[in-house]
């Protein structure tokens, strides 16, 4: 099988120029191109991305590490990520950081270990100085996560904000004795929602109550463990907040168990709208978190600043807005 090297010296170019033709870059001649295209042609040489790495110092790969591989919201994060890459004909190694320290830095270890030529992070765990010292060592974005220093490398959701119209949704329906399902209270966005919905209690004239609070785990099954202790404690309320959908959904099925009927006697919004929100029953209020569109603004930051796709524009800042469907109802109906 003919080589990289073997093109180059039957071209009588060098290892960049071949690089370059097999990139279609413009700064190659045409009488220098077609040389090389000749070459290739002679040796049945077929370009592969190591060789190409070789060559140019470019694996055309790019990192990206998620808390999960699972579940409707990385799955839109990582596709929005692969669909604007692939486009480019560029690559994504996935990696999983399960929201652990030693567990993250040793997926941005592997990540680097692969020759990635930026990396993507959604990071929970690991510190910002960690994130500012990586920084300097390989091109980073960070996803869901403002670290300050490197704000232009970060593509952020306004998590207070949406903490707040989820809460404040329920309080125009009437509902003043709201609960609130929080995720696990170490992620900055978990409280960063969370102080959103004291927010909207606060412009209420309410005071936060914390025989209302359970802290969650992001998952369904943690929305029902949440719920079952809500529900124990005795204490009445109209409304739950969720800080994502998969808890929502949770929930919903454990009010449903205890012949609590949703939303009659128990209004419920959460916080995402991935797509089983639109297929639950009653269909989800929610949060619109627009997963897909941040990864791939991600990833054209990536396409901008590594592969000098110089014309294209990056939003760092994403808004939330709500979506009232049927799970939520004004507390007099």
């Amino acid at each position: 099988m003919a080589t990289i090297y073997q093109v180059s010296e039957r071209a009588g170019v060098s290892l960049a120029t071949v690089s370059r033709v097999m990139n279609g870059s413009a700064k190659v001649g045409e009488a220098t191109r077609t040389k090389v295209l000749k070459a290739m042609q002679e040796l049945n040489y077929r370009p592969n991305s190591i060789a190409q790495s070789l060559a140019s110092n470019c694996s055309n790969s790019v990192g990206m590490l998620v808390s999960e591989v699972h579940g409707p919201f990385f799955g839109e994060m990582m596709s929005g990520v692969e669909n604007e890459l692939r486009s480019v004909g560029k690559h994504v190694i996935i990696a999983a950081g399960h929201s652990d320290v030693a567990s993250e830095k040793d997926a941005i270890e592997f990540l680097i270990s692969r020759k990635c030529d930026a990396l993507i992070l959604h990071v929970d765990a690991v510190t910002d100085e960690y994130l500012l010292e990586l920084h300097k060592q390989t091109p980073v974005v960070v996803l869901n996560r403002l670290v300050k220093g490197m704000e232009e490398n970060c593509i952020c959701l306004n998590n207070e904000l949406g903490g707040y119209l989820a809460t404040k949704a329920m309080l125009e329906l009437g509902h003043k004795q709201i609960a609130y399902i929080s995720g696990p209270l170490f992620k900055l966005d978990v409280r960063d929602r969370l102080a959103g919905h004291q927010r909207a209690l606060q412009e209420a004239g309410l005071v936060f109550d914390p025989g209302l609070f359970m802290e969650g785990d992001f998952h369904e099954a943690g929305g029902v463990a949440a719920m079952e202790k809500l529900l124990a404690r005795g204490r009445s309320f109209s409304a739950v907040v969720c800080a994502n959908d998969e808890m929502a959904c949770g929930a919903m099925n454990c009010a449903r168990d205890n012949r609590l009927e949703i939303p009659k006697d128990l209004s419920i919004i959460g916080f995402d709208n991935v797509i089983m929100s639109r297929y639950t029953f009653p269909h989800l209020s929610t949060i619109d978190f627009p997963a897909g569109e941040m990864g791939r603004m991600a990833a054209r930051w990536v396409r901008k600043h590594i592969y000098q796709d110089d014309k294209l524009k990056v939003q760092n800042l994403f808004e939330p807005s709500l979506v009232l469907r049927d799970s939520a109802l004004p507390v007099s109906a």
